[in-house]
């Protein structure tokens, strides 16, 4: 697909002041506590939740002005698949040395991208092929000289640079985009394989098993495909473990072909065993729903600031100390609300913005980004003059902090602009402290990244402003120990501090408000691998 893009305009001189608009935190705390309450299920799509999320929303932009976005509708369809999968109870790996019979959930996750009621694998050849990457700019294959027809690819997470020394081989440990499980699905499709199967291990993947066991399994969603589709029939995990056995059983050192993947020159390694396992699925296609609202630029009605957010978790699910509910109260209910809070702002002050501003509310990303993938294939604003996203993915619930941590920072001069707000704010700008967990590609901006526009995803992370860096980093653990995928991401007013939220939401309103009312075009920085074509 090829776009024209505006040439960027290093001229950030704005033709008239922006307006010094406040948010108002009681805004997004109503949002919130109703977004995250029982009422709506969980928010997962497809279901009751969804109809009940996208009225609550569709309702608040026509409350406060903002123009429907699709042809007179404030709802953009997705068309999806809702797959319902049922692996076996055990996966068969047979090796020279003797029999692996490996345990759904607890071993294993398997699931598939096909529209197909029954799916298996029945003695696949399975070979190791690294980290399952194919760069032709760094001249590496980790798929050379071998057919994947018939066969299995067995892969690491992350990239061959991960732990290394050398901060330039695959950038080190900042995760490209290669070291993620999309771009190792859609690379195995590619070559044509079988199956595969992504070796887990908590640091590389940036999550631990728990995540995979409740992401990865049951009813997933999927943008539609045919029943007989050219890509692998079944995909998922492994756990480490499990991997371990495996090496093992097929004579190989596991440590030393980790070492081997990360060299140049590297080539697949067959295991010297097969893999049977079974998929049996309820397919069911039906079509989720974006949100979209906008306020027209007096100025420059042409050119496009989106803001985004998912307003949509998991459902109902797996019970857990007796609650089945996902309510998804930070993830996302808190991004939802804050946006909802700036959209009121912007709607209600009395100097429109120049350019236009959308709201984009978007569907399906806990499955994989599948509605913002779906807006940026499908744009209603042309991507060639939309200037920037700004996206929100879970507000901090801290307190106030020192810092701004930029995921992507370095990415493009964006940055420029989030350092000029953060000033006005007393804050300071961070690069993401955590790059090898790859956080630019979890969360709805990517995809408009993918395309060819400047993305954003920042907020408070790091430095508490009175309890310091360390209590930061020890909320954050808890959070993904304890919340993070689980029923207890609840609404907690109690335990909640506001202020950080409101710190958040007040730096991304004025972030659209310096582009708003700017002739400044942001543009990729000449390394990122996002690099606008010309």
């Amino acid at each position: 697909m090829t776009f024209l893009f505006i040439l960027a305009c290093k001229d950030s001189k704005k033709e008239i002041a922006p307006p010094e608009l406040k948010l108002n935190q009681q805004d997004i705390v109503t949002h919130l506590e109703e977004l995250a309450s029982d009422k709506y299920e969980g928010r997962r799509p497809f279901t009751e939740g969804e109809k009940k999320t996208i009225a609550y929303i569709k309702e608040e932009f026509e409350k406060i002005g903002l123009e429907p976005a699709n042809n007179g509708s404030y709802y953009q369809e997705v068309a999806l698949m809702e797959i319902t999968g049922t692996p076996g109870d055990e996966m068969l790996i047979e090796t020279s040395e003797k029999n692996l019979v490996l345990k759904n959930q607890k071993d294993f996750v398997l699931h598939t991208q096909r529209a197909a009621d029954q799916l298996a694998l029945k003695d696949s050849e399975l070979v190791f092929c690294g980290y399952g990457t194919v760069d032709k700019a760094r001249e590496w294959n980790d798929y050379e000289g071998i057919d994947m027809k018939g066969k299995t690819a067995v892969v690491l997470v992350n990239d061959p640079g991960f732990g290394g020394d050398d901060d330039t081989f695959f950038n080190g440990d900042v995760m490209t985009y290669s070291g993620r499980w999309t771009y190792k699905y859609e690379e195995a499709d590619r070559q044509g394989a079988d199956g595969l199967l992504l070796i887990h291990e908590t640091s590389s993947a940036g999550y631990p098993w728990f995540v995979i066991q409740s992401s990865w399994s049951g009813t997933m969603l999927e943008i539609e495909r045919s029943a007989d589709a050219d890509d692998c029939a079944l995909k998922g995990w492994i756990s480490l473990e499990r991997a371990q056995q495996l090496f093992k059983s097929s004579g190989l050192d596991f440590t030393e072909q980790i070492k081997s993947a990360r060299k140049p020159g590297f080539k697949p390694v067959p295991l010297n065993a097969k893999v049977t396992a079974s998929l049996s699925n309820e397919v069911k296609k039906d079509v989720t729903n974006n949100v979209i609202g906008y306020i027209k630029g007096s100025k420059y009605p042409d050119e496009y600031i989106i803001y985004s957010a998912h307003w949509d978790h998991l459902g109902i699910g797996n019970a857990i100390e007796g609650d089945s509910i996902y309510n998804g109260a930070l993830d996302n209910a808190s991004g939802t609300a804050t946006i909802l809070a700036i959209a009121k702002t912007f709607a209600t002050a009395e100097v429109k913005p120049e350019r236009s501003v959308v709201f984009a509310m978007v569907t399906a990303e806990e499955q994989g980004l599948l509605g913002s993938q779906y807006y940026c294939e499908h744009p209603l604003f042309p991507i060639s003059k939309t200037v920037v996203n700004i996206n929100m993915d879970g507000v901090n619930p801290m307190g106030l902090m020192n810092d701004v941590t930029a995921i992507g920072y370095g990415q493009s001069d964006i940055d420029l602009v989030l350092e000029e707000e953060a000033k006005r704010q007393d804050r300071y700008v961070l690069p993401d402290q955590n790059p090898e967990k790859g956080y630019y590609y979890r969360s709805d901006h990517f995809n408009f990244a993918k395309v060819g526009v400047p993305a954003i995803y920042a907020g408070g992370r790091t430095d508490h402003k009175e309890k310091g860096k360390a209590y930061a980093k020890e909320f954050l653990k808890e959070y993904t120990a304890t919340y993070y995928h689980q029923p207890s991401d609840e609404y907690d007013p109690a335990t909640w501090n506001y202020d950080g939220m409101l710190q958040d939401g007040q730096l991304y309103l004025n972030l659209g408000l310096n582009l708003a009312f700017s002739r400044n075009w942001p543009d990729w920085n000449k390394n990122s691998e996002f690099k606008r074509k010309e």
